[in-house]
């Protein structure tokens, strides 16, 4: 009498698509209930964020671009914490196995995690009838006792940010069909970079050990850069006054926001920047500045932090106070 096979779909699926990521012998192969990390004698930073279909995506977004964008928020909340990346397990929730979505999600995800050093070490794949969800937990390395919280800064650092601000809602908004889609409609360069870099964010892991060598409080700009420099004060017992022109914008983000396409809040609260978001003191200012340029990565000082526990006030070229009805996305 021939046994009953054990194998199930579920093996079936992630034997084809997901053990040939799982480079790390601490990851088995994928046959185990669970993973070995070697942590080296240093400390392991976790952390882990989901992406949900309609919340996150759009549901005809290329799966390539969200397999890269569900690994990628987490390796940005890695390097704002100074840790480098270390490995990340999956929880992946599918309406139905296709094969043209489950192959270049696939094969994206390895290249992200060849390309930023961090493989996967396991994970669960499970149906739904609901959106698809892909959530990554990741892990990461410091050296004990340097992991950077948001709690520490200080009246008198300097806040500091990477990259460029507001691109990514100003992306979604054109996939939406929204103002901005139409202020570029003959602009086809424009409005390609701005989808990228909601599709796609750079985490600026290469920054993480200037980050950890310098920064007194930092995160990275998830929900926006307002309501989450509330929430590094917050977290500091302190308050910060912003000015507004020092914040950097790309080529098509000042455009926009010049013609009045959009306002400064759109820019501001606007969510997915995937920027590290820090407070660096005076003294170190210069050395941070100078480790950012060998890493490749643009950082600006927009503001300082001061004491009180208000919120933060953006400023105009007048000096006069932004009012800002809203500070960041919020899921509820």
């Amino acid at each position: 009498m021939t046994e009953p096979k054990q194998v199930t779909g579920e093996d079936v699926l992630i034997a084809r698509y997901f053990r040939p990521l799982a480079t790390d012998p601490g990851a088995f192969g994928l046959v185990d209930d669970a993973a070995i990390l070697q942590a080296g004698g240093d400390e392991i930073v976790v952390t882990t964020d989901a992406i949900v279909e309609g919340v996150h995506f759009l549901p005809d977004d290329p799966p390539d671009t969200i397999a890269r964008k569900a690994l990628r928020v987490n390796l940005s909340d890695l390097a704002a914490k100074g840790a480098v990346p270390a490995g990340f397990v999956l929880t992946l929730a599918l309406r139905v196995q296709d094969d043209g979505w489950l192959t270049p999600f696939a094969r994206a995800l390895g290249e992200d995690a060849g390309l930023f050093g961090c493989p996967l070490l396991g994970g669960d794949t499970v149906s739904t009838p609901g959106p698809v969800m892909v959530s990554v937990t990741a892990f990461g390395r410091v050296t004990p006792g340097k992991m950077v919280r948001r709690g520490g800064a200080a009246p008198g650092d300097h806040i500091v940010v990477t990259g460029t601000i507001g691109d990514a809602s100003l992306g979604l908004d054109i996939l939406k069909g929204g103002a901005v889609a139409t202020a570029l409609a003959r602009d086809a360069a424009a409005s390609q970079m701005l989808v990228g870099r909601y599709r796609v964010p750079q985490p600026r892991n290469a920054l993480a050990q200037a980050v950890g060598d310098h920064a007194s409080a930092a995160m990275d700009v998830s929900d926006g850069l307002a309501g989450d420099l509330a929430k590094l004060c917050a977290a500091s017992g302190v308050s910060a006054v912003i000015d507004a022109q020092s914040i950097p914008l790309s080529a098509p983000a000042a455009a926009l926001l010049a013609k009045g396409t959009v306002g400064i809040e759109a820019i501001v609260s606007g969510g997915d920047d995937y920027e590290i978001l820090c407070a660096i003191p005076e003294a170190g200012f210069t050395a941070f500045a100078r480790a950012a340029g060998l890493a490749g990565v643009a950082v600006t000082s927009i503001g300082t932090v001061i004491a009180g526990q208000s919120t933060p006030r953006f400023l105009d070229v007048k000096g006069s106070q932004i009012a800002l009805k809203r500070l960041s996305y919020s899921h509820f």
